[in-house]
This record gives structure tokens, sequence and C-alpha cells, in this order.
């Protein structure tokens, strides 16, 4: 059977433009009741347009969806409960919630003022928190709800003048780790992706003979099947652009044995070669993971 989103209902935060639009658009166009979510500002966050929210709802409407417009930030309490409450007051119900919502601070880390920092981990890592924690409440009443995370590929292998961008980005990778391990028993799941696509926040990144082939509609697809029923992933992160996808995932290494007597300094500089190995690496399924890795190694060397 053909994947559908009918009877449910999604929240998309940024979803005014480049690739939060794309989502509600085939998400709506695909059965879901939509809350397209976006306040309408500059890509440095200033400003604010309710205009922005209200062309896709109208997008939607004129195709024959269904969808309502907020315009609440995500970056306080208030904001994000907004948001929630908007799908659950017109709507009903929240199945599924897509953390898009974003701004653009970009500095090298020596110039970066204390503001620049702050606000980019307030969007983006407090203000998923915002969306999440209300929406994640409705998901575990009601035993089903997918949300996704957005990361970035400066987080996962960092990038130039974005240690502020890098650094929240990477955080959510964090909340989802431990958010799929609550959720796992209530069929609340949460994967992230990394989106390859040319929108505000990288059209003057991305190289312009690149802009076709990382159109944002290429990502979309990938995203509304996360949020699917028939999606049973959860704690994970993709790469997703142009038609192709990746998986993205955090291994451990090999353990090495630094002996039985406490090491010396020179004992790591020896074994600092197989220290760096990354041969049979692994993944865990949680925080215990690692720790019991050594506990096997050690009982197994010292009986």
């Amino acid at each position: 059977m053909a994947i559908d989103f009918k009877d449910q209902v999604a929240v998309v935060t940024g979803a005014g433009g480049g690739l939060g639009k794309e989502y509600a658009l085939l998400l709506a166009k695909m059965g879901a009741k939509v809350v397209v979510n976006d306040l309408g500002c500059a890509m440095d966050g200033s400003g604010k347009a309710r205009s922005t929210a209200d062309a896709v709802v109208k997008e939607i409407e004129d195709a024959g969806g269904e969808a309502v417009a907020n315009y609440d930030g995500v970056d306080s309490p208030e904001g994000g409960n907004s948001i929630v409450r908007t799908a659950i007051d017109h709507f009903g119900r929240i199945d599924i919630l897509i953390n898009n919502a974003g701004i653009l601070r970009d500095k090298s880390f020596h110039k970066m003022a204390q503001e620049s920092w702050a606000q980019i981990l307030t969007v983006h890592l407090s203000g998923a928190f915002h969306c999440s924690q209300p929406a994640y409440q409705y998901m575990r009443e009601q035993q089903y709800g997918r949300i996704v995370l957005t990361t970035s590929s400066a987080a996962l292998f960092g990038n130039f003048g974005q240690t502020n961008y890098g650094a929240a980005k990477l955080a959510l990778v964090g909340l989802m780790n431990s958010l799929r391990i609550e959720g796992k028993s209530r069929n609340v799941l949460v994967n992230a992706v990394a989106p390859q696509a040319v929108t505000r926040m990288t059209e003057k990144i991305i190289p312009p003979d690149l802009h076709n082939l990382l159109a944002p509609p290429y990502v979309a697809p990938v995203v509304a099947y996360l949020c699917s029923r028939e999606c049973k992933e959860s704690g994970s992160i993709f790469n997703v652009g142009g038609g192709c996808v990746s998986r993205s995932q955090i291994l451990t290494g090999p353990v090495t044995f630094l002996g039985k007597e406490i090491a010396s300094v020179d004992d790591v500089s020896e074994k600092w070669p197989e220290i760096l190995s990354m041969e049979t690496p692994k993944p865990f399924d949680d925080a215990a993971g690692p720790v019991m890795d050594f506990v096997d190694k050690l009982r197994s060397l010292r009986g």
C-alpha cells in the first residue's frame, strides 16, 4: 500500500520557505493536516512577516489540502507551546513534528560575539526543545508520534565560521539519542536529517552550478518517510540531498589497555597509534555500552 498521512496532523517549524515549505507541501499532498509555522524573519533572526506562513497555507488550500498558519518563534517556551497548541486547537491532535526553523550568525570563533553564540543555541537547540517537549507529551499519551530534528554536516564534520551553529546542531544529536530511548516504549520515534540543499542559509555557500542538483524538493521524500507509520527507525542520522541518502553514525574503535598499573603519560604516548585505530568500529545503544566495553576488556585481561 502507498504511504499516506490521512487523519494525521503535522507541525513544521520554519515552513514559510526552503526545506520547511517543501516538507509542509508534501505532507499536505499526502493527506496530512499541517500547521505551517514561520516567524517570517530575516536570515539573522530579525523582523517578522505573517505573509510568509500565510502564502504556504494558501498554496496547500488551493491544492485541496488542510493547513493553518502559526507565527510564533521557537526561541521561547511560550512560542513552542503555542505552536503545538495550534495543532491541538485546530485539528485535535499532533502526530508529526519537524523541527526545521533556524537562523545563521556566522563568524570566525575569535570574532564571535556572545550574543551570536547565545542566539544560535537558543533558536536551534532550545527551539527544538521548546517544540519537542509539548509535542512529545501529547504523543506519549496517544502512544504514537514521529519527531524529526535538523542537524548539519557543519555539526557532524565541522565548517569554518560556524562554531555556534555546529555546536547547536550536534547537541540535537544528543537530544535525539536520549529521546529515542525514552520514546521507544510509547512508539514515539525520533531521527535527524542533515540536509544538503540550497536554501537561504546555504545559497551563498553552495556553488551556483550545484543549485539545481541540490534543490530543496529532493530532501522532502526522505523526511516524509521518517514521519510515516511505516518507518520503524529511531535514533539515526541521515545525510540527504539531490536524491541521494547516506547514514551517519557515531562509532567507537576497539579498546586499548594501558596496563594493570596506572599508566604514565609516556605509556599513553607509546600506545597513541593503537588508541587512534578505528579498526572494527562499533556503535552502542546507550551510555552503558562504552562502560561495559571497558569492563569486558578489563575482565578478560585481569581475570
